[in-house]
């Protein structure tokens, strides 16, 4: 059975960094992601990398503060955020592909999320 369980949400101030994971368990994927979604909006882009090479790509609005890497012995992937700010609340979720894909850019294209986990950046 495949799941996929993010942990390393909180609370934090705007500046500061946290650090997500996301464990994958029942089959290795080719591409996992992460999205997110703040209240009111839809589920945006936020980053995604490949099994092997890990070639990463990041929506504009992150590009530069967070880095997406992945453990393929562990099954793993991490978002590390830094430079927090109040417009990155939100809930955060992890997302895989079996297919290998360096565009993997939409949430149709993943066949399998996480529950998701909750990031709040106060002022």
């Amino acid at each position: 059975q495949v799941q996929l369980v993010e942990s390393g949400g909180g609370l934090v101030q705007a500046g500061d960094s946290l650090r997500l994971s996301c464990a994958a368990s029942g089959r290795t994927f080719s591409t996992m992601g992460w999205f997110r979604q703040a209240p009111g909006k839809e589920r945006e882009f936020v980053a995604t990398i490949t099994y092997s090479p890990g070639y990463a790509r990041y929506a504009d609005s992150v590009k530069g503060r967070f880095t997406i890497s992945r453990d393929n012995a562990k099954n793993t992937i991490s978002l590390q955020m830094n430079s927090l700010r109040p417009e990155d609340t939100a809930v955060y979720y992890c997302a895989a592909a079996i297919a290998y894909n360096t565009n993997a850019l939409y949430s149709g294209q993943y066949d399998y999320w996480g529950q998701g986990t909750q990031v709040t950046v106060s002022t």
